[in-house]
């Protein structure tokens, strides 16, 4: 990761708007923004243990910014809880529950998350809310253009999480190499055929292998629909039909004939870099360019998405029920949200993480922010976000690949 060099605080003007209380807020109504002003004075003052992964220099440096935003903003103090797993934090808050703490009385103010770890705080009764849509820079989430920003793996969020930051299935080749890149499932069988053993996915269940089987199934379901519902042994059979022939038919034009699968999505970028494969795969739509910036991949490199698109989802922050600083966790959450914070975690720079907002429809002023040029290896265009099968179909998906093609 890029060395990270502290930059000044916002100006006023950044943080009022950030803040959500511009003129931009009058589209609330005036009730919506007394609640929000009790709010922010109630977190003044208020510490907010955020429980967040810290697997990432660049992470826990936004995570650092943040605080130091908050803090001179709202009075609020920000402490970063650096975890490796988020399903500790859940078993940590269901503890707190089964040993009767009640409101106000757990050690979580705040958790990064989403999958089954909302789906267990949420059926658990775990959780604070609504509250997500309640918050005066929600009104900038793109939740038709994303609409996993309201639902989390086939979960409805129910205002019980506020989204923070978008993945989605991304494909990238040396445009040198691969001038014309294929826009579908059906499209890369035909390069691999073209141009045998230059193509392959890690190996399951790396998860970046698993999300290749997953983009397959969701292109060849008769009933894509049915794939937001929890796994049936029937729906399994007749939505799993035609995926089957599909990696028949791709398996022994791929790298080694199929027979061996690299370990990892990394293991794929670094045999397109070398020139042994055409193209890799990410979940990260800015992972292009940011290895280009770090100077591992030539400016030459592409990123793009099929035509019809490809899957993706959200993660989010939440809010546990036994919050003791439920107020100042709203302010952060809100603050995750402003045009500001979202710009500056899209840049490369500073993280490249993409944006839930739609930022077509923010004022001129909060545009510009986005507005860092065509960097290489960035997305062009954007496809639509296609949403991620229930997650109780992995481990079935994940079982019969192995039983399939498993080396």
């Amino acid at each position: 990761m890029p060395h990270h060099t502290p930059t000044a605080h916002l100006s006023r003007r950044q943080l009022l708007l950030a803040a959500g209380a511009t003129a931009s807020a009058s589209l609330q109504p005036a009730w919506a923004q007394s609640n929000w002003s009790a709010i922010e004075q109630s977190a003044r003052g208020e510490t907010v243990f955020w429980n967040a992964w810290a697997g990432s220099e660049q992470t826990n440096a936004y995570i650092q910014w943040v605080a130091q935003q908050v803090q001179a903003a709202f009075g609020v103090k920000l402490q970063h809880v650096k975890i490796t797993d988020t399903a500790d934090v859940v078993k940590r808050v269901r503890a707190e529950k089964a040993a009767g703490r009640m409101a106000a009385e757990g050690t979580v103010d705040l958790v990064w998350i989403n999958g089954e770890n909302f789906a267990a705080m949420k059926r658990e009764g775990l959780l604070f809310g609504p509250y997500a849509e309640s918050l005066p820079n929600f009104r900038w989430v793109d939740v038709e253009g994303k609409p996993t920003t309201l639902n989390d793996f086939s979960v409805p969020t129910g205002g019980m999480e506020s989204p923070w930051g978008m993945a989605q299935f991304t494909l990238f080749a040396d445009s040198k190499r691969l001038p014309q890149p294929p826009q579908s499932m059906q499209a890369l069988l035909a390069l691999a055929r073209a141009q045998p053993g230059r193509i392959t996915h890690p190996r399951l269940p790396d998860f970046h292998g698993t999300t290749f089987i997953k983009q397959a199934l969701v292109e060849f379901a008769p009933d894509a629909k049915s794939l937001a519902q929890p796994v049936t042994d029937a729906a399994f059979a007749a939505q799993t039909a035609a995926l089957w022939p599909f990696l028949d038919a791709l398996r022994p034009h791929l790298w080694r004939a199929g027979k061996q699968f690299p370990q990892n999505a990394a293991a794929v970028r670094q045999m397109m870099a070398d020139g042994e494969l055409l193209l890799a795969i990410t979940f990260n739509p800015t992972e292009a360019a940011n290895e280009i910036a770090a100077r591992r991949l030539p400016a030459s490199v592409v990123s793009w998405q099929f035509e019809k698109g490809t899957i993706g989802n959200t993660h989010f922050v939440a809010i546990p029920y036994n919050a003791r600083s439920k107020p100042g966790a709203q302010v952060v959450a809100n603050f995750l949200l402003s045009p500001a914070a979202q710009a500056r975690k899209a840049d490369i720079a500073h993280w490249g993480d993409p944006t839930v907002l739609d930022v077509a429809r923010l004022p001129s002023s909060e545009r510009a922010l986005f507005q860092t040029g065509q960097l290489p290896g960035l997305l062009i265009q954007g496809a639509p976000t296609l949403p991620e099968p229930h997650a109780s179909w992995v481990d079935p998906l994940e079982k019969a690949w192995a039983r399939r093609y498993g080396v």
